[in-house]
């Protein structure tokens, strides 16, 4: 183990009430560089963990937590809550790292990550952390919970909506595609999956172990409505969910397509990325690549591509 990292950062300030498209774009993309500065502080304290899938989602929960839900961080049990429920509970230190930046958590605490005693442990519970709806580790539960939530929060008339972030590889499970069904029996248009496609799994590729593509067919098929963007552009996620706060009669999904180790070119091309073990004196140079990516990010544009590829919606 090594000491704690020295690279601290805050959570976001306020954002102004008004913002244009490109404000609103380049913070939520500096959200996403602070949660995934945020999870490679946590790797470092035990020096390996799910680093690749965090700083994969990243985009994904900075658009989530800092454009979509409404909640409330200094309440994070308000009734009247979105609910992001984390079926996959070893991205728990994305998680935390999202938390952190939507402060719900104080950004000290993440020093504790998987430590004794801490509130923040390596895989998500609900019973410890604010702001984690649900208790992970084995897959396959989240979108059942999510039904049964939903359900509840429509016979207490509420306008509170259900999020399941899962990943592709949960795709597996058949108790998914069971609640996949009865979400769109019960016509649950107050829940919305959220499946992060980053081709790998505890066992390897994700088309090595049991293909699910066609993914998108598949949920629609399901009697899903279905949206299929690249998960690390936020633009596009941001367009993806402004059309899904629209959608009424089904449930919808958001299939994401992201880059384990997305922002960290060391990390990206690391050939067991699954659960990653990262040297002592490799975690610095992850921070520096890191920032180096997101500066010329901000350089390129207000989303972070080029002009070619600028407001480049989503796949339907």
């Amino acid at each position: 183990m090594t000491s704690t990292p020295s690279t601290v950062l805050g959570a976001a300030p306020p954002a102004p009430e008004h913002t244009t498209r490109q404000e609103r774009i380049r913070a939520l993309r500096d959200s996403a560089y602070r949660i995934r500065m945020h999870a490679l502080n946590m790797g470092e304290v035990q020096g390996q963990g799910y680093i690749g899938q965090a700083l994969g989602v990243a985009d994904v929960l900075a658009v989530v937590y800092k454009d979509v839900l409404d909640h409330r961080p200094d309440e994070p049990d308000w009734p009247e809550r979105d609910r992001l429920l984390l079926s996959i509970g070893h991205y728990a230190i994305a998680l935390y790292a999202a938390l952190a930046e939507a402060g719900v958590l104080d950004t000290g605490e993440l020093a504790t990550y998987g430590s004794d005693d801490s509130r923040l442990p390596m895989s998500g519970m609900a019973t410890y952390t604010p702001g984690m709806e649900i208790s992970g580790g084995s897959l396959g539960h989240g979108l059942g919970i999510a039904t049964g939530m939903a359900l509840g929060l429509r016979y207490r008339g509420s306008d509170a909506r259900v999020y399941n972030l899962l990943s592709d590889g949960e795709l597996d499970e058949g108790s998914t595609w069971e609640a996949a069904l009865a979400c769109a029996h019960h016509r649950l248009d107050n829940v919305t999956a959220i499946v992060d496609v980053n081709a790998l799994q505890a066992d390897g590729p994700t088309a090595g172990v049991l293909r699910t593509e066609p993914v998108t067919a598949k949920w629609e098929a399901f009697g899903w409505h279905a949206i299929r963007v690249d998960g690390n552009d936020v633009d596009a996620l941001v367009t993806a969910f402004d059309s899904l706060r629209e959608h009424r009669g089904s449930p919808s999904v958001l299939i994401c397509d992201t880059k384990v180790g997305r922002g960290v070119p060391m990390l990206e091309t690391r050939e067991k990325a699954h659960f990653m073990r990262v040297e002592e004196h490799e975690w610095q140079i992850a921070r520096e690549q890191l920032t180096q990516n997101h500066e010329a990010g901000r350089a390129d544009g207000p989303d972070g591509r080029s002009d070619a590829t600028e407001g480049k919606g989503p796949a339907v």
